[in-house]
C-alpha cells in the first residue's frame, strides 16, 4: 500500500468502474489522504470497494452509472465494501452504452479478416459524432494488408475527415501510439464484434485479460465477447471501457441534425448556408451540401432511417396517427409509411357481441 489517508477530507471520493445486479465497484481517490495498512492490508493500489446504494438514492430515481463519480461512506477497510452515499454531476452521459463522465470514443475496425465495410464503417462514425465526444479511429490487422493499400485506405478516410491510426495487436504495430491518446481520460472503446478491441485492451493493460473471441468463418463476423461494462485503469493513467460488441448502431438522430455528424458536410457549411434553414439536403434548391462528396449516398440513407424512427415516435405517442409502418421488400430491410384505418371504426364484431345483440334484439320484440 501507499499509506495515503482517505478519510482526512471527510469524504472518499472515486469512480465507479463496474456495476453488476445492485452492487458497485468504486475505485478510490489516491490523492484524497491515507489508509493504515492494517486496516486494509488486501486492498488492491488503488483501493476498490465493492459498494451498495442508499436507499435515498433509490428513493429519488437516483442511478448510479459506470464512470460516475461517488461519495462513499462507512469503508469497511477489512471487507472490501462501502456504500454510495451521493453521486457528483455528470460532465457527460451515454446512454448505449450506459456510462458517465466519457471524455472520448475509440472506435476501432479492422482492415482484413472481417473485410472493412464502408457503410458499417460511417454508420458507426455517426452515431459516434451524434455524443458530441471526440472520436479517434484505430484500424487494426494491418499487418494482413500492404502499405500501398494502408495508403489508399487513409486518403479514402482522409477525405471522410479522419486520420486513421493503423495499427496491428498482433504484432504489436503502432499499439502504444494509440495508446498515448487515451492517457488521463476516460474512453469508450467501441466497434463490432471481432476486430480486436478485446486484444487492444489486454495489450495496453495486462491485468484486464479478456476473453477474446475467434472471428466466423461462415458470416467472415466476430463472436460477441463481451458481456458487460467495465473500466480498466491505463499504466499511463486514464480509464478505457470495453463495452458490449454490436453491428449496427441505431439511426435515432434528429432528421434536421444528422448532417452535422458529417466532417465532409460540417467543412462545406462553414463556408456557405444553404437557401433554406431547415433544408435536409435532398432536392432542395440552393443547397451547399448536395454534391459529389463520398458519403453522400450514406446520408440519404441515414436520413431515410432517422426520418422513418422520428415519425414512429411521434406514431407511439399519438396512437390515432394516420400512417402506420409497413415492410416495402421482404428480407430487405426496406419499409414505407402507409395511411392507417380508423380505430375500431373497420374492427371485426366479435361473435359473443354478436350474440349479445341478436338476444337483446329477440327480448326487445317479445
Amino acid at each position: 500500500m501507499t499509506g495515503e489517508n482517505f478519510v482526512a477530507t471527510g469524504q472518499l471520493l472515486g469512480t465507479v468502474v463496474a456495476v453488476q445486479a445492485n452492487f458497485y465497484r468504486v475505485q478510490l481517490d489516491q490523492e484524497d489522504g491515507e489508509i493504515r495498512e492494517q486496516d486494509a492490508p488486501h486492498l488492491p493500489d488503488p483501493p476498490l470497494l465493492l459498494c451498495t446504494r442508499r436507499t435515498r438514492l433509490k428513493k429519488i430515481g437516483q442511478q448510479v452509472m459506470v464512470g460516475d463519480r461517488v461519495v462513499v461512506e462507512e469503508p469497511d477497510w477489512a471487507g472490501g465494501r462501502g456504500a454510495i452515499a451521493d453521486v457528483l454531476p455528470r460532465q457527460s452521459e451515454l446512454d448505449r452504452p450506459a456510462i458517465a463522465n466519457v471524455n472520448q470514443i475509440l472506435l476501432v475496425f479492422a482492415v482484413a479478416d472481417p473485410p472493412l465495410e464502408p457503410y458499417q464503417l460511417s454508420r458507426f462514425l455517426i452515431k459516434a459524432e451524434s455524443t458530441g465526444l471526440d472520436v479517434l479511429l484505430c484500424l487494426n490487422k494491418s499487418d494482413l494488408i500492404s502499405e500501398q493499400e494502408q495508403q489508399k485506405v487513409s486518403d479514402r478516410l482522409l477525405g471522410w475527415g479522419y486520420q486513421p491510426i493503423f495499427i496491428s495487436v498482433k504484432d504489436g504495430i503502432n499499439t502504444d501510439q494509440a495508446g498515448r491518446y487515451l492517457s488521463d481520460k476516460i474512453t469508450v472503446i467501441a466497434g463490432p464484434s471481432g476486430v480486436g478491441k478485446s486484444s487492444l485492451i489486454n495489450t495496453l493493460i495486462d491485468s484486464a485479460k479478456l476473453r477474446v473471441g475467434e472471428v466466423s468463418g461462415k458470416l467472415a463476423r466476430g463472436r460477441h465477447t463481451t458481456r458487460h461494462i467495465e473500466l480498466f485503469e491505463l499504466p499511463e493513467g486514464g480509464l478505457l471501457a470495453d463495452t458490449p460488441g454490436f453491428n449496427q448502431p441505431d439511426m435515432d438522430c434528429i432528421p434536421e441534425e444528422l448532417i452535422h455528424y458529417f466532417p465532409e458536410a460540417r467543412k462545406r457549411l462553414a463556408v456557405a448556408s444553404c437557401r433554406f434553414s431547415d433544408c435536409l439536403h435532398r432536392d432542395e434548391p440552393e443547397c451547399v451540401v448536395r454534391g459529389d462528396w463520398e458519403r453522400y449516398e450514406h446520408y440519404l440513407e441515414f436520413l431515410d432511417a432517422a426520418i422513418a424512427h422520428e415519425t414512429h415516435l411521434h406514431q407511439q405517442a399519438d396512437p390515432e396517427s394516420s400512417l402506420k409502418l409497413k415492410s416495402k421488400s421482404k428480407g430487405k430491410g426496406q419499409s414505407q409509411y402507409e395511411p392507417k384505418l380508423e380505430s375500431k371504426k373497420y374492427r371485426r364484431i366479435s361473435r359473443k357481441t354478436q350474440l349479445q345483440d341478436l338476444q337483446e334484439l329477440y327480448r326487445d320484440e317479445e
